[in-house]
Formats: structure tokens, C-alpha cells, sequence
């Protein structure tokens, strides 16, 4: 019975573990992809207009 928790768990935080890596690239490719698009730059100067934005 202890086994099977022990495998189960050791599944379970591999799968956290490569959905964590997942994740981690998907927001590096989105925040690559605002970049190309020029989105942080509209946004910088939109706050820059906007006192209320921060």
C-alpha cells in the first residue's frame, strides 16, 4: 500500500513538474510574442498618459 502512494505521489510531482515547465515557457513565448507585436511598448506610454494606469 505504501508503494502505491509512493508511486502515485512521485507521478503526481513529475506531472506538476513538467506542467511548471509548460507553463514557464508558454509565458516566455507570450511575452516574446507582446514584445514582437510592440504591446509593451504601448502600454509603457499609456501609463506615461495615464496617472490612474499604475
Amino acid at each position: 500500500m505504501q508503494d502505491k502512494f509512493q508511486t502515485m505521489s512521485d507521478q503526481i510531482i513529475g506531472r506538476i513538474d513538467e506542467m511548471s515547465t509548460r507553463i514557464d515557457d508558454l509565458e516566455k513565448n507570450i511575452a516574446d510574442l507582446m514584445t514582437q507585436a510592440g504591446v509593451e511598448e504601448a502600454e509603457g506610454e499609456n501609463k506615461a498618459k495615464d496617472p490612474e494606469a499604475s
